[in-house]
């Protein structure tokens, strides 16, 4: 046995894994990993990153030329924008070309970064380009910084409902390994759907730093079966307002929603089929979720014990609904842990749209995901939560669930 150099470099070498990385720098060898994915299924592609420096993204422009070597020598160029709203501009620009058959190369991957504010002001080009679509071998990843406790920010900002106003899909990482796991996820995602994807970052995710697993074939995507519109979602050299509103309300909501069925973005943690509490989070709200476990000494054996189970989403919007509903069968309360202003819960409450057996869409009866079951947002993070219009408390040592009275 023999022992394994490492270096500081070896972050941004792919022959390297595992490798110490922090968020920023997962973002630069994101780049890096998805050229070399396409070279691997024989595709030549080149990759775009621009946008706009804040906190927590304040270091992108600082990582990304620090890696300028290896990024020219992947053909991806990176360039600081003037403002977010053009460097959005620029990246629309990006998905269109190889339209004419005239590209250099065979579609062309973009990353977006910028704080909330700067996700604000760029709305108009994110509806344009979103309902434009994205080459079929291209795709964009708008990464957004979120501040929510304005640490560092004019305004307490949370930018998902931007997104979602401009039908993008979001997926929320918990940690350094899912910036990588959630970006390739993210780029595929927006080659089969049409969409642009946005990836969630905060301090607590993008500014950490953890050891993670780098290898350029960990993640092994699946394409979903899903009836496609003539001409497919991807951008078109010819079309219309019009019929860009119908593919976008009539199929690449529900292809974003099937890849993340597919590729099972949401899974039960915790817990097994018959549990009868379920709680619910994603991102930064699940490392708060499993610290308030932790803080009542419920771990998971404990948690199977008092009939808890837990379930991580991955991809916020849209909700993997069909997945949602297999967990939550049989639940008596499910406990939605959300900062802000609630996505998730609204989209379980507000469901109208349902899937028969083979997996297509059907009109259905308004019901939440489990009959019987209650959605509320939590009073505090240590225990403590309102359900059915009571309080109720879990103790962690006679494994009971009082009464507490009514709120």
């Amino acid at each position: 046995m023999t022992d394994q150099k490492v270096s500081l470099t070896d972050r941004f070498d792919l022959e390297k894994s595992p490798v110490l990385l922090n968020g920023t720098q997962a973002l630069v060898r994101l780049m890096l990993m998805q050229k070399a994915r396409d070279k691997a299924a024989g595709l030549n592609t080149a990759g775009y990153v621009t946008g706009y420096r804040g906190s927590p993204l304040g270091a992108v422009d600082l990582q990304m030329n620090r890696a300028a070597k290896q990024l020219h020598a992947a053909d991806v160029l990176f360039h600081e924008g003037l403002n977010e709203d053009l460097a959005a501009t620029a990246l629309w620009g990006s998905q269109q070309a190889e339209l004419r058959g005239e590209g250099k190369f065979d579609g062309v991957f973009g990353l977006w970064y910028g704080k909330g504010p700067g996700v604000d002001r760029t709305g108009d080009v994110m509806r344009h380009a979103n309902m434009a679509g994205t080459s079929k071998n291209g795709g964009v990843l708008m990464a957004m910084g979120d501040d929510h406790t304005g640490e560092s920010s004019t305004v307490l900002h949370q930018s998902e409902w931007a997104l979602v106003d401009a039908y993008m899909p979001v997926v929320s990482p918990a940690g350094v390994q899912e910036v990588l796991d959630y970006g390739i996820y993210g780029i595929a995602l927006s080659r089969f759907s049409g969409l642009w994807v946005g990836l969630k970052t905060m301090k607590d995710t993008i500014e950490a730093t953890a050891v993670v697993d780098g290898r350029i074939d960990r993640m092994n995507l699946a394409i979903p079966e899903f009836d496609m519109p003539d001409g497919g979602l991807n951008i078109r050299l010819i079309d219309t307002p019009t019929e860009q509103e119908a593919r976008m309300i009539d199929y690449k909501r529900f292809a974003a929603e099937a890849f993340s069925h597919a590729n099972k973005m949401d899974k039960r943690m915790w817990g097994k089929p018959g549990a009868k509490i379920g709680f619910v989070a994603a991102g930064k709200n699940w490392l708060d979720l499993v610290h308030a476990l932790a803080l009542l000494n419920i771990d998971e054996a404990e948690a199977e014990r008092l009939g808890i189970t837990t379930y991580k989403v991955g991809q916020t919007f849209p909700l993997d609904m069909r997945g949602f509903h297999d967990w939550a069968e049989g639940l008596d309360l499910i406990v939605v842990v959300e900062e802000k202003r609630k996505l998730i819960e609204v989209q379980v409450l507000g469901r109208r749209v349902g899937l028969d057996r083979g997996g297509r869409r059907k009109a259905q009866a308004d019901r939440s995901a489990s009959q019987g079951s209650h959605f509320r947002r939590p009073a505090r993070a240590s225990g403590l939560w309102l359900a059915q219009g009571r309080w109720c408390r879990i103790d962690a040592r006679s494994g009971t669930v009082p009464n507490q009275g009514r709120a």
